[in-house]
């Protein structure tokens, strides 16, 4: 007597390994890059350099991931995103282990803000890109779990990074988490796939044809797209809100360090950032498809604003922790919804270069929010002016969003799932 050969089980929606391969690609990226805190004090000891210099490498790096993605946005949309990754990958790792052999802290900066900058900029905005095209009524969802590696880096590398430092010093940690980050980075790429058509699918998994998914929309063109009154908007509030959103990410470790917060303890602050921007990706991505993801966005720009009054309030490390929660709460929902806002307004065909022209606004306030601030402090010694500034800022760029919806310059792609389209 046969027994019936078992039926396989359903397969796993391919999409899902792009959304890993994009979570361990900025997991690694950006988490290679925030460990930059816990090299600051060495960095500023070994070449007797003020704050203002050195946080000028962060900002370098930072300009050039963000600026990049004009390039490698566009670039995806033709070539496709895998092989954008791989190269951005073997650049980061090459770069930081480069860092660990610098003679001068220009050659960090050089080093570091090359390597970190043009890898993260090559990789970044495909592998997000790709990520919105595999989904249609999850995409704040999928987009949130994607960019979530960014804050399980925040939370893992700098404190791997002060231990590494602690037993091997700051040049062979550099040299190691450069090495891994290469490896490991350009092998997770390999599994990104640009479109789901390339495999047959559709978005969210359905079959092409299926009458429950409708096709990807062909969408505006770049030039299309960035002169619009939307874009307008959305370009001039990042712009605004990112002479902030950078800030603690290079300054919280020594702000920390000056109010007698030990370094290990100080390290552990800058993680908790990672805790509450894993969660704000995770959960406000969610939330956001079913609330409507433009209104969301607001409520981002508004809480990373109030965030920052928190740390003008903060002394003690409990304190400091409380502010890196929040912080990272609403800066995760942010970074997990503006890929999702981008996808709704324009459609996916062009969606990588839009992205890209979009993350240009975040370059700019990276290269002159961070630098500012270690120059301020070298001026006042406080920080308290870039914290207040930073706080305006964020609020101006909520104000404009505010407008953006109120007068629906938002409001014209809809779908059938949701509020928002």
């Amino acid at each position: 007597m046969s027994s019936k050969p078992a039926r396989p089980g359903p397969r796993v929606f391919y999409g899902w390994f792009v959304v890993l391969a994009a979570f361990t690609v900025t997991l690694l990226g950006f988490g290679s890059a925030y460990t930059f805190s816990a090299f600051f004090e060495p960095l500023q000891r070994e070449f007797s350099a003020s704050r203002g210099a050195t946080s000028l490498v962060f900002s370098f790096a930072g300009f050039l991931y963000f600026g990049a993605g004009i390039v490698s946005g566009p670039l995806a949309d033709r070539i496709g995103s895998r092989p954008l990754a791989v190269v951005g990958m073997v650049l980061l790792g090459s770069g930081l282990v480069l860092a660990g052999a610098a003679r001068s802290l220009t050659e960090v900066c050089l080093a570091y803000g090359l390597g970190v900058g043009l890898g993260i900029g090559l990789s970044y905005v495909p592998v997000v890109g790709a990520v919105q095209r595999w989904f249609d009524r999850r995409r704040g969802f999928a987009s949130g779990i994607a960019v979530s590696g960014i804050g399980v880096g925040t939370l893992v590398m700098p404190p791997l990074a002060s231990w590494l430092i602690g037993h091997l010093g700051w040049r062979m940690s550099y040299m190691l988490i450069g090495g891994l980050a290469g490896v490991i980075g350009a092998g997770v790429s390999l599994l990104v796939v640009n479109d789901p058509r390339e495999r047959g699918l559709m978005p969210d998994g359905g079959p092409p044809g299926s009458p429950l998914r409708r096709a990807q929309p062909e969408g505006a063109s770049i030039r299309d797209a960035v002169l619009s009154r939307r874009f307008i908007a959305l370009y001039a509030a990042c712009l605004l809100c990112s002479f902030g959103v950078f800030v603690p990410f290079a300054h919280l470790v020594p702000y920390a360090l000056d109010h007698g917060i030990p370094p290990s303890s100080a390290v552990w602050i800058l993680g908790a950032i990672g805790i509450g921007s894993t969660a704000g990706r995770f959960f406000l991505g969610g939330v956001a498809d079913r609330l409507g993801r433009q209104a969301s966005l607001l409520a981002m720009f508004v809480g990373m604003a109030l965030a920052m009054g928190i740390w003008a309030l903060s002394t003690q490390a409990w304190q400091l922790v409380v502010f890196a929660l929040v912080y990272g709460l609403f800066y995760g929902g942010w970074v997990a919804l503006l890929p999702a806002v981008v996808m709704d307004g324009f459609g996916g065909r062009n969606v990588g270069g839009i992205i890209g022209v979009l993350y240009t606004s975040v370059a700019f306030g990276t290269l002159a929010g961070p630098s500012a601030a270690g120059l301020a402090f070298d001026l006042t010694r406080s920080y308290m002016l870039p914290i207040a500034v930073s706080a305006v800022a964020g609020m101006a760029g909520a104000c404009l969003i505010a407008v953006a919806c109120r007068s629906d310059i938002f409001g014209s792609r809809r779908s059938s799932r949701g509020p928002d389209g």
